[in-house]
């Protein structure tokens, strides 16, 4: 793990916040369903599918043309279909939006939750998903006992990296936003909610570059395990 030159400014979190999608959930994962619907095409829909999903809630926060998290999704997929020249029937449609909701949890995931709470230490999800799709992935990864609060931007009528959306988290914790832990395996995610103030992890699962923002958040990790590290006498964290 690497850390920013203040890596004492980790030592006042008292709760984590977990990005969802992409962090504790594969939204990769989708591409076996998309596969076997599209010979050949699975990998490419899936990247496609994301990217779109993403760009979309972007352009949805600046232009204040509020949309669902769900109808971003379903816009992503639609796109992608037509790019890749892909016959999306309603059927196909209604599957592959479904698989948002079967999301697979990284293998470590659980483990890690468990940890959290045998220390005491509050653990919740802060996402651009709509409630039902994040009690539903949340309920299918069987994590529902693990995590609370799980905060959708639903409301604000933004979406991340809006420092709206991330005023959810300290709002609901009460607490500081340097007493809470965000955690993303989005870079852009990470550095705005490090912007916003608060102490960041950056689940780096792909060794990616650092996204050129002027930033970076408080420490860089490979994988969920590195949230124990934050927390003293948890089994990731040096021996006292």
């Amino acid at each position: 793990m690497t850390a920013t030159p203040d890596p004492g400014s980790a030592a006042a979190v008292q709760a984590v916040l977990f990005d969802a999608y992409g962090t504790l959930f594969d939204v990769y994962s989708i591409g076996a369903a998309a596969e076997r619907l599209f010979p050949g095409f699975g990998e490419r829909l899936g990247i496609l599918w994301r990217d779109k999903q993403i760009e979309y809630t972007r352009l949805s926060s600046m232009s204040g043309r509020i949309r669902s998290f769900r109808d971003c999704t379903r816009a992503g997929l639609r796109f992608a279909a037509k790019r890749l020249s892909l016959a999306l029937d309603a059927a196909a449609e209604d599957e592959l939006m479904g698989s948002y909701d079967r999301l697979q949890p990284f293998a470590e995931n659980l483990a890690v939750l468990q940890a959290l709470k045998r220390l005491g230490v509050r653990a919740g999800i802060l996402s651009n998903g709509d409630p039902d799709m994040l009690e539903a992935v949340v309920r299918h990864a069987g994590f529902a006992d693990l995590l609370d609060p799980v905060l959708s931007v639903e409301g604000t009528g933004r979406f991340k990296t809006d420092p709206a959306t991330y005023a959810l988290g300290t709002a609901a914790l009460r607490l500081g936003a340097s007493e809470v832990l965000f955690v993303s395996s989005n870079c852009w995610d990470a550095i705005g909610a490090t912007w916003f103030g608060y102490t960041t992890l950056w689940i780096n699962r792909f060794g990616l570059p650092l996204d050129e923002l002027g930033a970076a958040p408080t420490r860089t990790g490979t994988s969920l395990a590195d949230v124990l590290s934050f927390f003293p006498f948890s089994p990731r964290s040096p021996t006292p």
